[in-house]
């Protein structure tokens, strides 16, 4: 059968119009001698030349008809159940011409007949179709995983056509917890239960579970992913509804399901009002524009019909990647706007006074930072440069300007920092608070919050990367725990707090509940349909436990074991139910300002204890994790003999 169904495929393409239209004529004829051996129940009518010319000019008026209806262009090999109405109109034109050409040439034929024999003609003619495809699918079968699909709605029918045309994937089993399909037949498979589950991996052998359900949301997800934890399975899914509609993805473009799908919240609808308020027919200028969450921004600020957007970033690479892919979006979407990419440091004052005043820029979401706390750790000088006189030379040169709106995106790492990537964001706070304090006509505020989902350097990404290596996997300490949002959600409610601010705000996000970096580490691995177990030490792995070892390697320079989002406890409520405002602690500008050029100096001298003492003084709450100085060009420049310097000889 397999050569036999070869040789079919080889086949040119006139010649396999040829073979259906000698097959559909054969099908007709037997469908007429069925027709009339039924009503008649003999077969003395096929001496009558009257009743040979009644079938001769019906074949040829159905075959016309199916050829205009579309049925010949169809490929076999794909057809669906929408088929079967251009057979239909077939059958119908068969039974008509059946009946109106027997009254012409005199067949005398029952009146019942043209009627069977329509249906013979559907049935014959459809069926065999069928059949045909059923024999060019099965060979592909051969070497396909089994899967199991969860969802049997539109999308999960989809889903299974797409499978059956590909060589990858052999659908054997559906699931859905809609009672009201359980036990149906959907696309040839009949639905079960989610109970059945664990009973269905065993008879098929399938260890994938397609989630063919794009409009779930997150807690529902999460919840069905849970019940499948202890079944070590691969669990992918099709794309989001979204992105189906809008063209960006197929829903044959399965990947696995990531941390991503299950640990951000299904966002609350934005306030149109908020949203637009600092955006719409405006000047808009992001700095960071390369980075995770300003790229985003970005990506939101456009679909608000800015006047222009400008695009800030020293990092050359960034600013293209971003720029052409707002471009094409903007260009796409028909979005009148324009788009500049403007490249440089935040550093530079007199290069930010420039662009703000060249363009008429109205609103800053300043998103410019250095944010990787061992990086920051190892490079303090740099750090407090970016982060801190960043900040203040673009806080001074938008309020020189009269921009009218500027928003510093900070992070939960500025309460009580332990490490200087927190103490230099809590400093940047204060600048902004200090500004606010000026009453100039720019309105300064800052949205704090906790880690996104899929920046870089997030955990999430190095995670994904050790699995895909085959593990270790690195968690720095078993109770450690962050708050995660998705990147669309941190930017939306970044957007909408700065709307909010009537200068000097510190507005919080509503994180949600923190996450245990370890059962997070434990149910990345389970996704990937493998099995995690811990090793105290790298050099302890043992694989009968498992798959994937998860080793505790000890907290990094600076790292904090729980994060925390208020200095304070009084958070106040605003308009949108997911975001708060808090009352902190600042400083007048000419006290602040005096602090800065000590500290300014002591980057001069790349003085890092002077600088770390600095931040001490500040009412920053900094208390670090360990007295010893970790910076690296501080130990091999030979500033102290031996051992780094701890801060505790600098203040001591």
């Amino acid at each position: 059968m397999r050569n036999f169904s070869e040789s079919l495929s080889s086949l040119s393409r006139r010649s396999k119009i040829s073979l259906q239209i000698g097959l559909d004529m054969t099908s007709i004829a037997l469908s007429f001698m069925a027709a009339m051996l039924f009503r008649l129940e003999s077969l003395f009518f096929l001496g009558r030349s009257e009743v040979w010319l009644t079938l001769l000019v019906t074949v040829v008026a159905t075959l016309v008809t199916l050829q205009i209806s579309g049925l010949y262009r169809a490929l076999v090999r794909y057809l669906t159940s929408r088929i079967l109405a251009t057979v239909a109109k077939g059958a119908v034109v068969a039974g008509v011409v059946f009946y109106a050409a027997g009254l012409y040439f005199g067949a005398n034929l029952p009146r019942s007949v043209p009627i069977i024999f329509g249906m013979f003609v559907f049935i014959s003619v459809g069926g065999l179709r069928f059949v045909v495809r059923y024999y060019f699918r099965r060979p592909l079968r051969g070497g396909k995983q089994p899967v199991l699909v969860y969802g049997a709605g539109e999308a999960g029918l989809q889903l299974l056509n797409a499978l059956v045309h590909g060589r990858e994937y052999a659908p054997v089993g559906l699931v859905d917890d809609n009672p009201n399909l359980q036990g149906m037949a959907v696309g040839g498979l009949r639905v079960f239960p989610p109970g059945q589950l664990p009973r269905l991996v065993e008879q098929t052998g399938a260890q994938v579970v397609l989630l063919a359900i794009p409009s779930i949301g997150r807690a529902r997800r999460r919840e069905i992913v849970s019940q499948m934890a202890e079944l070590q399975l691969e669990i992918k899914t099709i794309p989001g509804m979204a992105d189906i509609i809008s063209g960006k993805a197929k829903i044959s473009e399965l990947r696995v399901v990531s941390a991503e799908d299950l640990l951000g919240r299904d966002p609350v609808a934005p306030d149109a009002e908020l949203i637009r308020e600092n955006i719409e027919g405006k000047v808009v200028m992001v700095s960071g524009a390369g980075g995770s969450i300003g790229s985003e921004l970005c990506r939101q600020i456009i679909t608000q019909k800015p006047e222009a957007l400008i695009l800030y970033d020293v990092s050359e690479y960034a600013l293209y990647a971003s720029g052409l892919e707002l471009t094409e979006t903007a260009t796409r979407m028909k979005y009148q706007l324009r788009i500049v990419p403007i490249l440089g440091s935040v550093q530079q004052v007199r290069r930010l006074e420039k662009t703000i005043t060249s363009f008429g820029v109205q609103t800053i979401y300043h998103a410019a930072a250095y944010k990787h706390v061992p990086l920051v750790e190892e490079n303090v000088v740099e750090g407090i440069r970016n982060n801190v006189f960043g900040t203040q030379a673009i806080a001074t040169a938008a309020r020189n300007a009269g921009v009218e709106s500027f928003i510093m995106i900070s992070t939960d790492k500025a309460v009580r920092p332990t490490n200087v990537m927190g103490a230099s964001k809590r400093l940047a706070e204060l600048i902004c608070q200090a500004h606010a304090q000026e009453r100039s006509g720019t309105v300064f505020s800052m949205v704090r919050f906790g880690n996104v989902l899929g920046s870089s350097g997030s955990v999430i990404p190095r995670f994904r990367a050790q699995i895909e290596a085959g593990g270790p996997i690195t968690v720095t300490h078993k109770d450690i725990n962050r708050y995660f949002m998705t990147i669309p959600e941190a930017a939306q409610l970044v957007i909408q707090a700065g709307a909010m601010g009537k200068g000097g705000d510190v507005f919080i996000l509503d994180m949600g509940e923190p996450v245990k970096i370890l059962d997070l580490a434990m149910s990345m691995v389970r996704l990937h349909g493998l099995t995690p177990y811990i090793a105290e030490h790298p050099d302890q792995i043992a694989p009968e436990k498992g798959d994937i070892p998860v080793c505790v390697t000890g907290l990094r320079k600076g790292e904090k074991l729980f994060e925390e989002l208020l200095i304070g406890n009084d958070p106040a409520p605003t308009r949108h139910p997911r975001i708060m405002t808090a009352n902190e602690v600042s400083l007048p500008m000419a006290e602040l300002t005096a602090v800065l050029e000590r500290l300014f100096a002591a980057c001069e001298r790349f003085d890092v204890p002077a600088i770390l003492a600095i931040l001490h003084e500040l009412p920053l709450d900094y208390v670090p994790t360990s007295d010893v100085i970790s910076d690296l060009l501080w130990g091999e420049a030979g500033a102290v003999l031996t051992q780094p310097q701890a801060v505790g000889d600098v203040l001591g």
